[in-house]
């Protein structure tokens, strides 16, 4: 059987059969992977009240641990939001009371991202059915298939610069 990419690449090799499109097929996949599974989350989250970006941000900041806080670069360098959406997006979940945004007490230049105990009681009742929604969408695969996706999406993410920030040191 073959799928969407599959189509792409014989259009290819037929238009321009003296070039090697093989890097498309990784790549399409990927990206067509993407959206689908975007799609799949969102519509997931939108059965909670929530936008997968609020999941993402709230998660986030549930993961740092108590006091559940992080600044600005911290969030980001942490969730799945861009820097350049992170302004309205915290300026949204401060609205709807999931976060608050205040001055650090030892750095009046720097914000902290708060969870609030209704944003941390959210993430809670949601990140249950969310790892069920990804254990569904994942069900076409084997668990060693999984495993092995895994470990060749972490080595290309790697290639490509996308390793964990390092903890800050203490002194």
């Amino acid at each position: 059987m073959n799928d969407v990419v599959d189509m792409i690449l014989n259009q290819w090799a037929d238009e321009r059969a003296d070039l090697d499109v093989s890097p498309m097929a990784p790549i399409g996949r990927i990206h067509r992977a993407y959206r689908l599974l975007s799609k799949e989350i969102s519509d997931h989250m939108h059965t909670h009240g929530l936008e997968a970006w609020e999941f993402d941000v709230l998660a986030t900041l549930w993961r740092a641990g108590p006091p559940h806080t992080l600044t600005p670069k911290d969030l980001v360098a942490t969730s799945m939001v861009g820097s350049s959406a992170l302004t309205n997006r915290v300026d949204h979940l401060v609205r709807r009371d999931l976060v608050t945004r205040q001055a650090d007490p030892d750095n009046r230049r720097r914000l902290l991202i708060t969870l609030t105990d209704e944003g941390w009681a959210l993430v809670d009742r949601v990140v249950a059915s969310h790892v069920e929604n990804e254990r569904r969408l994942l069900s076409g695969l084997q668990a060693d298939e999984c495993e092995s996706l895994n470990h060749l999406l972490r080595k290309l993410l790697l290639s490509l610069g996308d390793t964990a920030p390092q903890a800050e040191s203490s002194g």
